[in-house]
C-alpha cells in the first residue's frame, strides 16, 4: 500500500472515530440528534437543544466543522410559513442569507 493510501486511510478511521465519540457522548447526556449526509465529502450530525441547533460535519478530509443557530426567542404562527416557500421554494442552489445568529467553529 502506498504512504498516500495509509494516510487517507488513518484520516478517515479518525474522523469515524470522532464521529462515534460524539454520538455517544450525546446518547450519554440524553442530548436529540440525527445523521443527514447532505454534502457528498460529509456526514452531518444535528443537533437540536432548546433554543439551538447545531449542524456538525465530520468531512472526508478528516476536518470537523460545527455551525451552530441560536434563536432569537421570537415565537411566530403559521402565517410565517408563506415566507419560507416564497423564499426557498424553487430555489434549492439558493444560498441562506447571512445571519448575526450563525457561528460557525472549525474543530479540525
Amino acid at each position: 500500500m502506498l504512504r498516500a493510501d495509509l494516510i487517507v486511510q488513518e484520516m478517515s478511521r479518525n474522523v469515524f472515530d470522532k464521529l462515534t465519540s460524539l454520538l455517544t457522548d450525546l446518547e450519554r447526556a440524553g442530548i436529540s440528534y440525527d445523521l443527514a449526509h447532505n454534502r457528498d465529502e460529509a456526514i452531518t450530525v444535528n443537533v437540536a437543544v432548546p433554543g439551538e441547533r447545531w449542524e456538525v460535519e465530520f468531512l472526508d478530509d478528516g476536518s470537523v466543522e460545527v455551525e451552530r443557530f441560536v434563536s432569537n426567542g421570537e415565537i411566530s404562527g403559521d402565517e410565517m410559513l408563506s415566507q419560507l416557500f416564497a423564499r426557498y421554494a424553487g430555489s434549492a442552489d439558493q444560498e441562506m442569507e447571512s445571519s448575526e445568529d450563525i457561528e460557525v467553529v472549525s474543530a479540525a
